[in-house]
């Protein structure tokens, strides 16, 4: 392998940061409005080529490919869901978060040290993120309220969110029944939803849509629309335990649905596409997706980010190609 070289990331190149970001505040949610959500449509046609257009509108290389990959990693909350999760699993993702990227890299870039979004976890393993994160102001996230199905009874899902709070989860994603949306019960889910957004406190929430499960892009936008009413910070698209998970065609819907209610309430809500995103071609296309349908501020971690695993690899390995020009093996980049 040839000697490292140095590259230049330079600022204009790419969002890497944001000079004045002014602060979200959280959204209040407001009153059900039926027949908004009745006037909800969405365009499959129309929606599928807008997404086929995406990757020939924009092409990002070079340096500025290395720039927006950086910004990625930012927005990434690094997961594991796993059945066989253990405390010693959960600090070494821990670890990752704080230094997601090689330091002789990061050098070679001329970046100092960056981190993730957040850590996200099963509400079990809160604490011990907590502890390991304690000091970095990195969130950690609980999936909760019977994920990734939802079908557990209502007070259980409630009290999973308030342990989840008590053990110190800043974020909390919340998976609504798909039923209410399958059979047009909008008010149903308005109520389920704002039940959990109470019980979340301070704690900001992510509601899962499981667009997967939802049957049609209309299902998408309506439910999407309903969960912002109802007070969800974040909408996010799935649970990653779908058969069909993150999708460009349902993250446009959603991020119309994002547009339609910032322009009607004035409050900015957040998207968080998750499941299937595991390459940094990937990343970039959700990127330039959010830059183009909702602008400059929505790259920025208080409103977006990726729920991955595998994704942060793929981007390390992309940026060892920019340095080195040769692509490296995977062990060069463990997890943990």
């Amino acid at each position: 392998m040839k000697p490292a070289t140095r590259h230049s990331v330079p600022a204009t190149a790419a969002p890497v940061a944001l000079a004045l970001c002014d602060p979200v505040a959280r959204n209040p949610g407001m009153a059900l409005d039926l027949r908004w959500v009745a006037a909800t449509q969405a365009n499959t046609n129309a929606i599928e080529r807008r997404c086929a257009s995406l990757a020939g509108r924009r092409s990002v290389k070079k340096d500025a490919q290395a720039a927006w990959l950086l910004k990625a990693i930012a927005l990434i909350d690094l997961t594991t869901l796993s059945g066989d999760d253990t405390p010693g699993r959960v600090r070494r993702l821990c670890a990752k978060a704080r230094a997601p990227v090689r330091a002789d890299l990061l050098a070679a870039l001329g970046m100092g040290p960056i981190h993730v979004g957040a850590v996200c976890v099963y509400h079990e393993m809160v604490a011990t993120a907590v502890a390991a994160l304690a000091g970095t102001g990195i969130p950690v996230a609980a999936v909760s309220t019977g994920f990734p199905a939802g079908l557990s009874p209502m007070a259980t899902r409630l009290a999973e969110i308030e342990t989840s709070v008590a053990a110190g989860a800043a974020e909390i994603d919340i998976v609504i029944s798909r039923r209410h949306v399958l059979l047009g019960d909008w008010q149903a889910l308005y109520d389920e939803v704002r039940a959990f957004r109470a019980a979340c406190g301070a704690a900001h929430m992510k509601a899962i849509l499981a667009t997967g499960e939802l049957g049609t892009l209309r299902n998408v936008a309506r439910a999407s629309l309903v969960a912002m009413m109802a007070g969800a910070d974040f909408i996010k698209t799935s649970t990653g335990k779908e058969p069909v998970n993150a999708t460009l065609p349902v993250s446009l819907v959603m991020a119309r649905a994002i547009r339609d209610y910032h322009a009607a309430t004035g409050h900015r809500v957040g998207f968080k596409p998750a499941g299937g995103i595991s390459t940094a071609k990937d990343a970039l296309n959700w990127m330039v997706l959010m830059r183009e349908e909702l602008g400059r501020r929505w790259l920025e971690p208080d409103l977006f980010r990726f729920g991955a695993s595998s994704l942060l690899g793929d981007i390390e390995r992309q940026l060892e190609h920019h340095v080195t020009g040769h692509y490296s093996a995977k062990y060069r980049h463990p997890m943990g």
